[in-house]
């Protein structure tokens, strides 16, 4: 009986928290975005450095996941925009405690435009649909997310990039090495872990007007 009452009331704080923030001033929404990219500096920071590649390993990807779920639709997008751009107005919150428009116009800036891209993704679906709350659902849409919208703006830029540095473009073997294969197996493991934490935190139940309520 006491465990059923805890679970009712855990359901009842997330609806609340999700209905809170869908309702807030649009102040307040921005306050909220802008802790969403604190925290994906802060995240940034967890970094493992590859010998044989520009890009490091990184847990900043983890926050960007979430970011679209926990602030919905555009917000989440507008808290890794608020990221980027601070970020490359010289706030040293980039991987490396690193910032400048030369990051984002080095070997990880296509990253760092793929996490808006990202996050407008998730929360679109995430806040639309109360379907792709799922597990199921949130963990497609998250692979989708990274390894497609995250990754290909990524890899682009990082041929790019080479071929400005060493006057040739990398085969796409070489490219995939630098900026694909090594990250897949992390990349798995916190798409797992946040589509299991934003299955959990999120209702199931309509908090906005959801078309499939």
């Amino acid at each position: 009986m006491q465990q059923a009452a805890v679970i009712e009331n855990f359901f009842r704080v997330r609806y609340s928290f999700f209905k809170w923030r869908y309702s807030l001033a649009w102040l307040n929404k921005i306050a909220l975005a802008f802790g969403m990219a604190c925290a994906t500096g802060i995240l940034a920071q967890a970094r493992i450095p590859l010998f044989w590649t520009p890009v490091p390993i990184t847990g900043q990807t983890f926050a960007v996941l979430l970011a679209g779920v926990l602030l919905g639709r555009y917000w989440g997008g507008i808290s890794q925009a608020m990221y980027v751009a601070i970020g490359a107005a010289g706030v040293p919150w980039f991987n490396g405690f690193s910032g400048g428009l030369t990051v984002l116009a080095g070997p990880t800036g296509g990253y760092l435009i793929g996490f808006i891209l990202a996050a407008l993704f998730l929360g679109h679906f995430t806040d639309k649909y109360i379907k792709a709350r799922s597990f199921f659902s949130i963990f497609s849409l998250m692979l989708f997310a990274n390894f497609i919208l995250i990754y290909i703006l990524g890899l682009f830029q990082l041929s790019f990039w080479f071929y400005l540095a060493k006057g040739a473009s990398p085969t796409l073997w070489e490219l995939l090495m630098a900026g694909a294969i090594p990250f897949i197996a992390g990349d798995t493991l916190k798409i797992i872990a946040a589509a299991t934490l934003a299955h959990l935190i999120t209702p199931k139940e309509a908090f906005n007007g959801e078309v499939d309520a």
